[in-house]
């Protein structure tokens, strides 16, 4: 709808400079793209308006007051739905007929949750991995945040036309494992009052004492007789996914694929890589290590791959791994990394290249710390377990929905604070609550007026009352594009509190049930498509609506 009104303008001006301005034009110094529209700051200055005067000045040789006044003179203004348009110090500022931008409530209504969808992804096959954490203990804070801009992501990305895999990289082998089976072990045999060793690599979260406790509830003695390495390290793995992934679908966060690193050794494909990268010249050897010459690519320095002891590092299952996405086709890679990985970026960019992959296919976004502060104060352990807080603590304490929100009102690359008490308090200071108090208002007043029929036309109702309705109404779809082109999707967080004002304001100073049954379910049918546009930006964040509140 304002896309056709826009398309209309934009193409109306180019014709009137083109024929006004002809002499001084060529196909070079002005385009169609030159014609660029934006939201005023203040209403006062109408609904769109063009800077296009002032681009044309020095190749007119004219004040751009006077170029913006040539062009307003010769505008179809009813071909374009513009009420009214004016010039203000070069600007043309353009008010758009609102009976018929009211017709956006109609569109709603008749499509629904489809109305935000696009095709500007194109079917384009993009593989977003985040959380990706160790299966070595419970996941926290900073997992919360990833998981929830990953989620999120990846549900914008699909209702404006990518091809979407959501993907878990499940770290089950190396040192981290090795140590996760030792610490349980060490518990085990703590059990049966014999010594044990805890040093500073292993874990010592109350995690591994049940895991111990429920080997020796089933197992007995058995482990102190025979080997227990390779149980210890598969029960324990397999035990820490299977609650991890629980706690990530209470966060309503689900995966399509959990890749295993230690299929990337069982399968060969670590040794390939090594191979293919020695074979290429990608490598050399110093000190008895394999260097990788990451510095081709940017990066600060070359970096070891297999140390001289014969393991491997970190980097290098990593560069397997990468190898193995980009063979299953994706256009595009989106990892979600911890700040700490800054650093990781130029060197994972060039073992992609060095596999043979365009390292501009992936796409880092790196996630700032998290505080948890409560009264104030920063919080760092739970207070129920005494250790580090965990995203269980938080659901628990807060509930998916508020966390969901808050962690995605803030942009990722920003620190930020999770403000306990702001999460729990149930008033308009919450913004979760304040969106769900929404929509919840607008469901109250259907319960009380079942007779509503939805109406195609507005025949009595002030169309300037819902005026500002409308403008968020227009702007949603612009809003999910721009979300899903820079993967921002705190975008979408303003764009919801911007609704929900827009509706608080409206029922606050109209009385929407009358006894004029037409004005009644015309107001009803405008509050439909608020409820249905509500509905759908909280879910492409992974909120929840509330019927009542």
């Amino acid at each position: 709808m304002i896309e056709t009104i826009i398309k209309e303008l934009k193409n109306q001006i180019f014709n009137i400079v083109q024929n006004i301005y002809s002499s001084n034009l060529n196909a070079s110094n002005f385009t169609e793209e030159d014609v660029f529209f934006e939201v005023p700051a203040s209403k006062d200055h109408g609904d769109y308006s063009t800077n296009v005067a002032f681009k044309l000045a020095r190749i007119a040789r004219k004040a751009p007051n006077l170029i913006a006044t040539d062009i307003v003179s010769q505008i179809d203004t009813d071909k374009a739905h513009v009420k009214k348009v004016e010039v203000v110090g070069g600007f043309i500022n353009f008010f758009i007929d609102n009976n018929y931008l009211a017709n956006v409530v109609f569109l709603i209504n008749k499509e629904g949750e489809n109305y935000s969808k696009s095709n500007i992804g194109n079917k384009e096959k993009v593989n977003i991995e985040y959380v990706s954490a160790n299966p070595t203990g419970f996941l926290h804070i900073g997992h919360c945040r990833g998981a929830a801009y990953g989620d999120s992501l990846a549900r914008i990305l699909k209702k404006t036309g990518y091809d979407v895999t959501r993907e878990y990289y499940v770290n089950d082998a190396g040192n981290q494992i090795n140590n996760l089976a030792k610490s349980i072990y060490a518990r085990y045999r703590e059990l049966y009052n014999l010594d044990f060793d805890l040093d500073d690599d292993c874990y010592k979260g109350p995690e591994i004492i049940v895991i111990a406790k429920e080997i020796e509830e089933k197992y007995q003695d058995k482990y102190l007789k025979e080997e227990w390495f390779d149980d210890f390290r598969n029960i324990g793995t397999e035990k820490l996914l299977n609650t991890l992934k629980k706690d990530l679908k209470d966060f309503n966060v689900e995966f399509d694929v959990w890749s295993s690193e230690r299929s990337l050794y069982a399968n060969g494909s670590v040794e390939k890589t090594i191979d293919y990268l020695i074979s290429h010249d990608y490598t050399y050897e110093k000190d008895g290590a394999l260097w990788l010459k990451t510095t081709l690519y940017g990066d600060e320095k070359d970096r070891v791959i297999k140390k001289s002891d014969g393991s491997l590092t970190y980097l290098t299952p990593d560069i397997a791994y990468h190898a193995d996405k980009l063979s299953r086709g994706y256009d595009q890679l989106i990892d979600v990394l911890g700040a700490d990985h800054h650093g990781y970026i130029p060197r994972l960019k060039a073992a992609i290249a060095f596999v043979g992959g365009n390292p501009d296919k992936l796409d880092v976004e790196i996630l700032q710390m998290v505080r948890v502060m409560q009264n104030n104060v920063e919080i760092k352990m739970s207070k129920r377990s005494g250790r580090a807080i965990t995203m269980r603590d938080l659901i628990d304490e807060v509930g998916s929905d508020v966390l969901r929100y808050l962690f995605i009102e803030k942009a990722l690359s920003s620190q930020m604070d999770l403000d306990l008490d702001l999460a729990l308090k149930e008033g308009s200071e919450n913004p979760v609550y304040y969106a769900q108090y929404a929509y919840a208002r607008i469901a109250s007043l259907f319960r009380t007026y079942p007779e509503f029929k939805q109406v195609n036309e507005f025949k009595k109702l002030d169309i300037s009352s819902i005026k500002d309705l409308i403008d968020c109404l227009i702007a949603y779809r612009n809003v999910v594009e721009e979300v899903a082109l820079k993967r921002i999707p705190h975008r979408l967080c303003q764009y919801i509190s911007d609704l929900a004002k827009a509706l608080h304001s409206y029922y606050n100073n109209e009385k929407i049930i009358s006894d004029d049954a037409l004005l009644t379910n015309e107001k009803l049918t405008v509050l439909r498509s608020v409820q249905i546009i509500l509905k759908d930006a909280l879910g492409l964040i992974g909120v929840n609506t509330k019927e009542r509140m």
